[in-house]
């Protein structure tokens, strides 16, 4: 069988681009072989050493005494106080956003008029010792009655302990709602605070709730800011009952003066 010139051109030609393919890859693989063995017999970088204890002692001097940028301080210090603010700025958006979400947000209005009546003379405040193991019914029910009176809810400690603030919120709002039923930040709110203090527990050896004190002040105090010295009640009265039958208990113990105003609230509503 004979070739053309032509096939006979191509054949050529394929076995040359063959050929020049084989030997580029002998050369790489050369290369590569080359590399590793140079590697493998190319010794580890060493540090630069010196023996002599003078260029230590120098170079250490020098670390010592270089000079102190008072700029790159404050710099450093103005941001690093940023920083915080923008961390207890986060936190408070948080936490509003939470009461926000369980309807525990007051309006604006409402928190202004809250403000302007605590710099009033709040004269004796009914301030009702309660326990999250109570029944949410019978905390409902006392709402309606403090709401009357002015009077403030509290609390020992928080359900679930101070890290866990959502149990203690829910449970804020399923006690203040006015509508058991709604939900969101929609829902109306009764006007009554709600505060946790452990101090004003011990002060009035709260042993059990409920239990009612007539205390001087404003016992919405944080009790962070507050001492074991602060104002207390000349009497606690023990006892489930409603709010009315607990107001006279305790004029009856020689607190008369005391309840007078919480009473004539109580009884003109």
């Amino acid at each position: 069988m004979h070739r053309t010139a032509s096939e006979t051109a191509s054949g050529d030609a394929r076995q040359s681009a063959a050929e020049q393919g084989q030997a580029s890859m002998d050369r790489l693989q050369g290369a590569l072989a080359r590399s590793k063995d140079d590697a493998a017999h190319r010794p580890d970088p060493e540090l630069p050493r010196t023996d002599n204890a003078a260029d230590g002692r120098r170079a250490f001097d020098g670390l010592r005494k270089r000079l102190p940028a008072p700029d790159m301080d404050a710099r450093a210090r103005a941001a690093q106080a940023r920083g915080q603010a923008s961390l207890a700025a986060e936190r408070e958006r948080q936490a509003k956003a939470l009461r926000q979400a369980l309807g525990l947000e007051p309006a604006e209005e409402k928190a202004l008029a809250k403000a302007s009546s605590a710099g009033t003379d709040k004269g004796w405040v009914p301030i009702l010792f309660v326990s999250s193991s109570m029944p949410v019914s019978t905390l409902r029910n006392y709402a309606v009655q403090l709401e009357k009176v002015r009077g403030v809810m509290a609390f020992r400690g928080v359900p679930g302990g101070l890290k866990k603030m959502g149990p203690m919120a829910k449970l804020t709002a399923e006690i203040l709602r006015l509508d058991p039923g709604c939900e969101g930040p929609a829902c109306v709110m009764r006007d009554v605070q709600l505060i946790v203090d452990p101090i004003v527990f011990r002060q009035h050896a709260i042993s059990q709730v409920p239990a009612l004190a007539m205390i001087p002040g404003d016992p919405t105090q944080a009790y962070c800011e507050r001492d074991d010295e602060s104002p207390r009640a000349a009497h606690v009265v023990f006892g489930d009952s409603a709010l009315a039958g607990l107001l006279e208990e305790y004029a009856r113990l020689g607190g008369k003066k005391e309840v007078s105003h919480a009473q004539a609230l109580l009884g003109a509503r």
